[in-house]
């Protein structure tokens, strides 16, 4: 049974979803992991199918419009390759505190991992209108951070 009320209620139709970065840590500060990101995206859009109809990225949470057959499965792929490459980053460049915050808020049924990068749960929310996808894009838009 999922741990959250919210749940993807047609595939494939678009969902608005969230992503925060546990404890709303600042992981997207920097081009390198924000690339991740994007990357992540692109694969998904080759490999599955997934359509990414816009989103906005910023230093702790991202925000997007998405469909794909399978959303969920999607995203949760998309969070476990995203959260890998994040500490593998952030390993590399030796960012102790941030790999140390990571580890300390990390839940505790989570003991597969030594550190836990995105928050549960992604809060989708169906776009069943052309109305209710123009009023999200127009979120997305007028954010003044990074967007596609």
């Amino acid at each position: 049974m999922p741990r959250s009320r919210y749940r993807v209620q047609c595939d494939p139709c678009p969902h608005f979803l969230t992503a925060a970065v546990n404890h709303w840590q600042p992981l997207f500060t920097r081009p390198e992991t924000v690339n991740i990101i994007l990357d992540s995206w692109r694969f998904l859009q080759r490999d599955a199918g997934f359509r990414l109809y816009g989103y906005v990225i910023l230093e702790n949470h991202l925000h997007i419009i998405a469909a794909s057959e399978n959303l969920s499965h999607d995203m949760q792929r998309f969070k476990s390759y995203t959260a890998k490459q994040i500490i593998a980053h952030l390993e590399q460049r030796r960012s102790v505190k941030l790999l140390e915050l990571l580890a300390f808020f990390k839940r505790a049924h989570k003991q597969e991992t030594t550190y836990q990068v995105w928050e549960e749960g992604n809060h989708p929310q169906i776009i069943e209108s052309e109305a209710v996808m123009r009023q999200k894009l127009d979120y997305i838009h007028h954010n003044p951070v990074k967007r596609g």
